[in-house]
């Protein structure tokens, strides 16, 4: 079973040649102003809106992961198509990018299905969140391999305990995806978006469920929890908003991407 794209050619370029362009694009931004961090991270943020306003940030995370010598990941992302309780997991063979299929790993597949008493719901595969991670993956890592994660109503703690055990595998890393607030002006995203960014650089999660406004809350609650516990220290790379992208201000989407180590 492949899971196939369901958001090429409107998220992300369906075209591997337009997506090296974006790529090319934001590592030459970025290197005009940055010099990349030197480190080696299993674990980052990154948002999930188009390439075209939250591609950039993302961008730099995946180039922290590209450091890290590690080749297989569990991506984590809320879903928004589909309401339901708990978390899902299918058993995909591979998944489909425009510069070819990324190979599922079936190992930690069945791991975490076993101790997690995880089970599929095929319709909340088809999500945004993670899948537009796939193609930063595949172009960043080539011979990467995944496990898709998508969470509904879900606790963090639970999250958090399937974090610890990725994590648990020093070969493994993991992806968790979010944006920041929605639909406000540029001062007041701003002003919400900088709670949750103080939140996750201090790892604190009251801060970050008395005032944050993300739709991937869960999994980022589930990060700090995490880190917490690993004794990881979190850093910021980028924080934007849809603005710089469209210079719209009136309505915008807050973005970040962080790594822990």
């Amino acid at each position: 079973m492949k899971r196939s794209m369901s958001v090429a050619g409107s998220f992300y370029p369906a075209r591997s040649v337009e997506l090296e362009r974006y790529f090319e694009h934001f590592n030459t931004v970025y290197e005009e102003n940055f010099t990349l961090p030197d480190v080696k991270s299993r674990a980052v943020i990154v948002p999930h809106a188009g390439y075209i306003y939250s591609g950039y940030t993302a961008n730099i995370a995946f180039r922290i992961l590209q450091r890290s010598g590690v080749k297989k990941f569990v991506i984590i992302g809320p879903s928004h198509r589909v309401a339901f309780a708990g978390i899902t997991l299918c058993d995909f063979q591979s998944y489909e990018t425009p510069f070819g299929d990324i190979e599922a790993d079936r190992d930690m597949t069945q791991k975490l299905k076993d101790g997690f008493e995880l089970t599929c719901l095929q319709s909340a595969h088809f999500e945004h969140s993670t899948e537009v991670q796939f193609p930063f993956l595949k172009n960043y890592i080539p011979d990467a391999k995944i496990v898709e994660l998508v969470y509904g109503s879900a606790y963090a703690e639970d999250v958090s305990k399937i974090i610890d055990f990725v994590l648990a595998h020093e070969d493994y890393g993991v992806i968790i995806s979010t944006d920041l607030s929605h639909f406000y002006d540029l001062d007041d995203a701003n002003r919400l978006d900088n709670i949750c960014l103080e939140a996750v650089t201090n790892l604190d999660t009251h801060k970050l469920t008395s005032g944050c406004e993300a739709c991937g809350m869960i999994g980022v609650e589930a990060m700090m929890l995490s880190a917490k516990k690993l004794s990881l220290n979190s850093h910021i790379l980028d924080y934007r908003t849809s603005a710089d992208a469209s210079g719209d201000v009136s309505r915008v989407v807050g973005y970040m991407s962080a790594y822990f180590i």
